[in-house]
């Protein structure tokens, strides 16, 4: 058995086997980063969220209108 292994690496076959565990490896560890990485909010302003809020229909044209005066 070992007599064919070392054959395989002889006749070229080993490189293959190398980028294939090399891959693995990228992936696993890659993976593992974005795992860990805590989810980072996007940041909305407060413009931002009132537009929201009025396309929503949380709250009318009218107090739409008198907060976004009040941010400015």
């Amino acid at each position: 058995m070992i007599d064919g292994m070392s054959s395989a690496w002889n006749m070229g076959y080993g490189w293959i086997i190398v980028l294939v565990v090399l891959a693995i490896l990228i992936i696993l560890i890659t993976s593992m980063m974005n795992r860990k990485r805590p989810d980072v909010q996007k940041f909305n302003s407060p413009h931002d969220i009132l537009k929201t809020r009025y396309a929503k229909g949380e709250i009318s044209k009218d107090e739409f209108d008198e907060k976004r005066r009040n941010i400015s």
